[in-house]
């Protein structure tokens, strides 16, 4: 199966990795989980929901928002990491981040 995790930033700003199955079994959701809420935490985001709960989802699309479409654009190895992490996380294999609208889908 091949993954595709997409990156929006807006009409013109996209940005597209994909993965095979390989890659994907080599994380599980419980690491990508992990990975991905210590950048949530070393990017210092702040949560949106005024209880304080921090949904998979709201994690993803601000360590996206808080990483940066540079961080994206160069299409380095933390670009990388972050999409497979959302890939092995949610199980799913196309996957879109919307960072403007505030969507993962």
């Amino acid at each position: 199966m091949l993954y595709t995790v997409t990156v929006s930033f807006g009409q013109n700003s996209e940005y597209e990795f994909k993965f095979h199955d390989e890659d994907v079994r080599g994380i599980d959701r419980e690491e990508a989980g992990r990975w991905l809420h210590r950048e949530y935490e070393a990017l210092e985001c702040a949560p949106r929901n005024p209880i304080g709960k921090i949904l998979l989802l709201d994690v993803i699309i601000d360590v996206a928002k808080y990483g940066g479409e540079p961080r994206f654009a160069e299409n380095g190895e933390w670009a990388k990491r972050f999409a497979l992490c959302c890939a092995a996380a949610l199980k799913r294999d196309t996957i879109r981040v919307d960072v403007p609208n505030l969507i993962v889908g």
